[in-house]
């Protein structure tokens, strides 16, 4: 498939445009190849995840997290440098999507993880900026604080920290991936039984001791998988084209 024409159906199918966000999303760095075969997703654009996708033989890496963020690549040394040395020697695209991955009810991370816990009845929830990206969804029956915790350690991530404060029986749950910690206040505004994220800091630790929530988080990380992967599949199905997803397991 030409390159240019892959890159025009994600950024329609993720809707790319319509975002604000401080990730410079879309093709960050390009390549000689016009034709693509084989993609290579996954969540972060770091040098180990770009040696694998470039021995899989891929002709397009994709990431959650790339490598342009607001004015990072302004001078290209250090990391930055060898990231885009590697890139280049390798004749190897590099496209990356943020907010727009988050947020996406199909495909996304949130809504990846609302599959993993079997949520229904869902709803728009989580305010960044003015964007609603995330989803609060209802159990299909209640379940025990423990048992909840079980459920995300099975199924989203097995390094989970717990701030066990709410309601010892859990129905209603807020789903924010990755690093939103003080964002648990929305889901104490919402009333919601429990929120998932993906880092735990001081600031929601104290957010859900004070507020009576229960805040689960699953790993930046192990949150984030769901949506490059998805993509992936997306493509493959789609387009016929090769998909590896490169999985680090990282506890973070």
């Amino acid at each position: 498939m030409q390159k240019k024409e892959l890159i025009a159906a994600l950024e329609d199918k993720l809707s790319v445009s319509s975002f604000t966000d401080f990730s410079n999303n879309g093709l960050q760095v390009d390549s000689r190849r016009d034709d693509i075969r084989k993609v290579c997703t996954g969540v972060d654009a770091t040098l180990p995840f770009l040696e694998a996708a470039a021995a899989a033989g891929a002709d397009l890496a994709i990431c959650h997290h790339g490598i342009s963020w607001g004015s990072s690549l302004r001078h290209i040394s250090g990391l930055n440098y060898r990231l885009v040395k590697f890139l280049f020697d390798n004749d190897l695209a590099l496209w990356a999507c943020h907010l727009p991955l988050d947020a996406h009810p199909e495909l996304g991370n949130n809504a990846g993880v609302c599959d993993a816990l079997g949520l229904v009845d869902r709803r728009p929830f989580g305010d960044v900026n003015g964007q609603v990206i995330g989803f609060a969804g209802r159990l299909p029956a209640p379940l025990p604080r423990d048992a909840f915790a079980d459920l995300l350690r099975a199924r989203v991530g097995r390094h989970l920290h717990e701030a066990p404060f709410g309601r010892e029986r859990i129905e209603t749950v807020g789903v924010l991936t990755g690093g939103a910690a003080s964002m648990v206040t929305q889901a104490i505004d919402a009333g919601l039984d429990a929120y998932v994220n993906g880092e735990m800091n001081l600031t929601g630790y104290n957010a859900s001791l004070q507020g009576g929530m229960n805040f689960y988080a699953a790993g930046h990380y192990a949150t984030e998988r769901f949506g490059v992967r998805a993509l992936g599949d997306w493509i493959a199905n789609q387009f016929g084209l090769e998909h590896q997803f490169i999985d680090f397991d990282l506890p973070w």
